[in-house]
């Protein structure tokens, strides 16, 4: 799988993106949110979750299990380069890619320190909600009301740290101005606060 690894100097942590279904590590929205948080001194990973045959396939863009597999294995990768050796690892998940981030962050041998969802459909991560440990931040726009419904509902379940941050006049995609300046200025924050905290034992 293809992808993009930035790890600034004296980074904080490594954030991995879990794009959403119809999209790539070439998303303009998480290439922005991962421009913000290396300003910040985060590192980032975005890689394709899915190969150009499997995407054709629309039941594996949906297949939550086989994206949360993928992205379990990008993080042993992550974990094994020595510029990130020793970082706390978060997953910035956005539509179906928040379920997998959940799914995968469920995993009792999987320690992520933070995860943040944009316009995400958490909700498709069923019953493995329950066992996440990563304190979570739900990021919808205000007016996407049946996804903000949804998060209501998957963050109900959550019995970690979590919070759900509504952007006032943005839609699914926050493409309004400055709706996606406010997601990146959340998940620099989220993330940075984490990063720093200490690191529970599993």
């Amino acid at each position: 799988m293809a992808g993009d690894l930035i790890i600034p100097d004296a980074a904080q942590g490594v954030v991995v993106f879990v794009h959403g279904s119809g999209s790539s590590r070439f998303s303009p929205r998480n290439r922005y949110v991962a421009g913000a948080l290396n300003q910040a001194g985060l590192g980032t990973l975005l890689f394709d979750l899915l190969t150009p045959e499997e995407e054709s396939d629309r039941a594996n863009v949906f297949d939550i299990g086989l994206l949360a597999e993928r992205l379990l294995e990008r993080t042993s990768w992550v974990r094994e380069q020595p510029e990130a050796a020793g970082l706390p690892v978060g997953y910035f998940g956005a539509s179906t890619g928040a379920a997998a981030a959940l799914w995968a962050a469920a995993e009792p041998d999987n320690s992520i320190a933070a995860i943040v969802s944009r316009g995400g459909r958490p909700d498709l991560a069923g019953p493995r909600l329950a066992a996440v440990r990563a304190p979570t931040l739900l990021i919808v726009g205000g007016r996407d009301p049946v996804v903000v419904e949804l998060n209501e509902e998957a963050q109900r379940r959550l019995r970690a740290e979590s919070r759900l941050t509504i952007v006032p006049g943005a839609t699914h995609l926050f493409e309004e101005p400055g709706a996606l300046e406010a997601v990146a200025g959340h998940a620099r924050d989220w993330f940075s606060t984490h990063f720093a905290a200490p690191q529970k034992p599993e």
